[in-house]
């Protein structure tokens, strides 16, 4: 055997042991995250420390249908993104096929039990959170997105959540420095799922938004990204 084909074969088994010992080989190479892909493993301090930090961008330009059709069936499984994340986050629901008619809400941001019942006067005492609203997102890189990555910015499970309406309304469109969790229990897991988003879609955090961030990880700094 030559000196080449025995150095092939080492370097052969060098990448097979590795693949089944659960290593990767990818670990001495910048992480690239393309839109729509699992957020990369680790802690969300840890996520947060890889993010970029500039300046909010100008708000110029910026409208909801920027981000595609609301609650677009992204996933192609028939049903729209809001009807998706009732269905998801509700327990005891009924449904009409794809329509979430009734169910109960363990309101992730305040802890507090919310009725839902479909209808003109009621549907919007659950509404559907984008963690990373979308202005800021607008102003935080997403100007910069693809029209379909915008698209699928909006209607991406890992940055929605139901909430109680009029706690979403209270929200508006703050970052981490301008808006919590009333529940002081559920803030890492908000950031950490933030830093998830922002990762995903190579987004950027302001000044005060890293700040803020990085306070209430402080707090939990083994708290994982969500996937």
């Amino acid at each position: 055997m030559t000196g080449r084909g025995a150095a092939l074969r080492v370097l052969a088994g060098i990448v097979l042991v590795a693949l089944l010992g659960g290593c990767s080989l990818a670990g001495s190479f910048d992480a690239v995250v393309a839109p729509g892909a699992p957020a990369p493993a680790g802690s969300a301090a840890q996520a947060l420390d890889r993010l970029p930090v500039k300046g909010r961008a100008p708000k110029t330009g910026y409208a909801r249908d920027r981000f595609g059709e609301s609650w677009a069936d992204v996933d192609r499984n028939g049903c729209d993104t809001r009807n998706d994340v009732l269905a998801r986050d509700l327990t005891a629901t009924t449904r009409q096929g794809c329509k979430v008619l009734t169910g109960s809400l363990h309101d992730p941001y305040t802890g507090a039990t919310v009725a839902f019942r479909r209808g003109a006067r009621t549907s919007e005492e659950v509404q559907i959170d984008h963690v990373v609203a979308l202005s800021n997102a607008w102003q935080t890189g997403a100007a910069q997105l693809a029209d379909d990555e915008r698209e699928r910015l909006a209607n991406d499970p890992l940055g929605l959540l139901a909430t109680q309406g009029s706690v979403n309304e209270s929200k508006r469109d703050g970052d981490a420095a301008t808006w919590l969790p009333p529940s002081t229990g559920a803030r890492c897991g908000y950031v950490a799922r933030q830093v998830a988003v922002k990762t995903r879609y190579r987004l950027w955090v302001t000044p005060p938004e890293r700040d803020a961030i990085a306070r209430i990880l402080s707090r939990c700094p083994d708290q994982p990204l969500p996937r």
